[in-house]
């Protein structure tokens, strides 16, 4: 069980705060439009890569685990985003992009396992 909370809470908010400190960098440049976009073509390797190295050693697990992780991420990252982006900063924008990045942070840990999954 202590395992599962690191993966699942631990990492999961951990990427969630990356991109959420890079979001407020980006919030305050000329790309601010465009911000959701840009974070989602630099993070999505980051998250890959962090996420295969964080899993590439460990005992053989079922994808559902990976797809339970993926549902993790994704809850944290809609409830962080709600309290540190909507009722902090008053911010009503919710467009194509935030849910591209609400169904990637899912599928990252299910692609992840997939691959680790076919390798082992």
């Amino acid at each position: 069980m202590k395992q599962w909370v690191k993966d699942t809470a631990g990492l999961g908010t951990v990427l969630w705060l990356i991109g959420y400190l890079a979001s407020l960098v980006l919030f305050f440049s000329p790309f601010a439009g465009i911000m959701g976009w840009i974070l989602l073509a630099v993070f999505t390797p980051v998250s890959l890569a962090i996420a295969w190295w964080w899993f590439r050693k460990r005992e053989h697990l079922l994808v559902q685990y990976y797809a339970g992780v993926g549902v993790a991420w994704m809850l944290i990252a809609i409830v962080l985003d709600y309290l540190f982006i909507v009722l902090l900063f008053h911010a009503t924008y919710y467009g194509p992009d935030v849910f591209v990045y609400y169904a990637v942070t899912f599928l990252i840990p299910v692609g992840v396992g997939l691959y680790l999954i076919r390798t082992h």
